[in-house]
């Protein structure tokens, strides 16, 4: 049953993934993969809100946990995606925005991981 759950939550996350990628084509016509980078960035910040608050919950259902946390966010943020963008990137000689998206991508993911984890949680000083 646990499989149920994650395939549902992928099904939604890839298809957000999915309509992300549109909307940002339509926006910014582009060598840059906008699209992966905010659903990167985005499923970064969201699953460290989630996993702070709901990771650990007993309170919360754990199949409702893996329906949000691995199978929504989970497909929503996408490292193929990313990876495939590189090569296509490199393969054009496209190597600044290559780097770009690389640093962009990874300590962006790491902050935006980071923000949602602490920062929702901290506690505000009166």
């Amino acid at each position: 049953m646990i499989y149920v759950f994650i395939g549902i939550g992928g099904i939604a996350g890839s298809l957000l993934r999915y309509f992300v990628s549109i909307w940002t084509d339509h926006l910014w016509a582009h060598a840059f993969p906008y699209g992966t980078l905010i659903a990167n960035l985005t499923g970064s910040f969201l699953l460290g809100i989630f996993t702070r608050k709901y990771g650990n919950n007993e309170k919360v259902n754990r199949m409702l946990v893996l329906l949000i946390g691995t199978g929504a966010i989970g497909s929503y943020t996408t490292m193929s995606t990313f990876s495939t963008d590189m090569i296509k990137l490199i393969d054009k000689g496209d190597f600044g925005i290559a780097l770009l998206y690389i640093l962009l991508s990874l300590t962006g993911g790491l902050a935006a991981s980071w923000f949602g984890y602490f920062y929702p949680f901290r506690k505000v000083r009166t």
